[in-house]
């Protein structure tokens, strides 16, 4: 390919960035413009991201440059708002941020533009269309996928209970109390039982495919003590047999190259590396239980972010995303 994507990242130091820049790398249709850190300008990227070492000699840049193809906003949540402020890029210029200010429909608009909630399994084609994408939350892009099938056949009838583990890269690379080694290693703790911040944008998808799904979803947040990976536990009544529900969401995801339907019980290491979501169903009684595993840093943030970036940009949406998974 002759004329690749010219790429930008503001925000380049931390774990998303990181996992940006390892698929960038070896994308076929990409090319890294700019890597942007004020922290880090004029560091080789290999000194942050150390497992890079041998992969590029690119630089952190002070600056970022205005006219690329596609800009990653990687600055953590609430500071893109900011970074548009300040910096006016090209009205050719694509843009994607990973945090949390486009998200929510209240949100949106912002300066003239208008963001789409770039979840491709719910909303693939309004994303090809957008200039501007507010790339999901890792535990909402796991619970969605969970939940979506039953929300487009409108079935969800009672609320929904959902338990999901996350690594402590979702805690971000900035050391904190509880992102600690020794607080956290060998230990499981909740937190933000109920009211995490995710639930906002879960419920707006859930109610763009069923309008009069009004029912609480119950998610109890976990830190787990690994690295990478979430794994959600998601259930809630339904009528349909175990066949019937595994029928609905077979079709769903049909031509969804991300998510597959195991017939047998999953676990992290399936997906973790990887842009993979697996469903595994079950039913006990009349509860359908639905276990969803993502890789939080891939199809949780930086591998959906490249995704959204095929699709915009018109081409493959699986391509430099075929990765395999650690397995072992």
């Amino acid at each position: 390919m002759t004329n690749k994507i010219s790429v930008g990242i503001i925000g380049g130091a931390g774990y998303t960035a990181g996992e940006l820049i390892r698929i960038l790398l070896n994308h076929p249709a990409a090319d890294i413009a700019f890597i942007n850190s004020t922290s880090n300008a004029g560091a080789l990227i290999t000194q942050v991201h150390e497992d890079l070492y041998g992969e590029t000699d690119l630089e952190f840049s002070s600056e970022p440059k205005l006219d690329v193809d596609v800009v990653f906003l990687c600055q953590g949540h609430g500071k893109a708002k900011k970074v548009l402020e300040d910096f006016k890029f090209s009205n050719s210029t694509k843009i994607i941020d990973l945090g949390n200010d486009f998200r929510l429909h209240a949100d949106a608009e912002f300066d003239n533009k208008s963001f789409v909630y770039g979840l491709p399994e719910l909303q693939r084609n309004q994303i090809k269309e957008s200039n501007y994408i507010a790339n999901p939350g890792c535990f909402a892009t796991c619970i969605q996928l969970a939940l979506l099938p039953l929300a487009k056949a409108g079935i969800i009838k009672n609320e929904i209970h959902v338990n999901a583990i996350t690594g402590s890269t979702g805690a971000g690379q900035n050391p904190t109390a509880t992102s600690h080694f020794s607080w956290r290693n060998n230990n499981v703790s909740v937190y933000k039982a109920f009211t995490h911040q995710h639930l906002g944008e879960i419920t707006e998808s859930l109610v763009s495919l069923q309008a009069d799904m009004k029912h609480d979803i119950n998610f109890i947040p976990v830190r787990g003590n690994f690295t990478k990976g979430i794994f959600g536990s998601v259930y809630t009544e339904c009528d349909l047999s175990l066949e019937e529900a595994k029928e609905l969401y077979v079709k769903y995801y049909a031509d969804h190259p991300f998510v597959s339907i195991s017939e047998n019980g999953i676990h992290l290491k399936q997906v973790i590396n990887s842009n993979k979501c697996i469903l595994h169903l079950d039913k006990h009684g009349n509860k359908l239980l639905i276990t969803s595993i993502i890789d939080n840093l891939v199809k949780g943030a930086s591998g959906q972010a490249i995704q959204n970036m095929n699709l915009i940009f018109g081409l493959e949406e699986t391509m430099g995303l075929k990765l395999k998974t650690v397995a072992f």
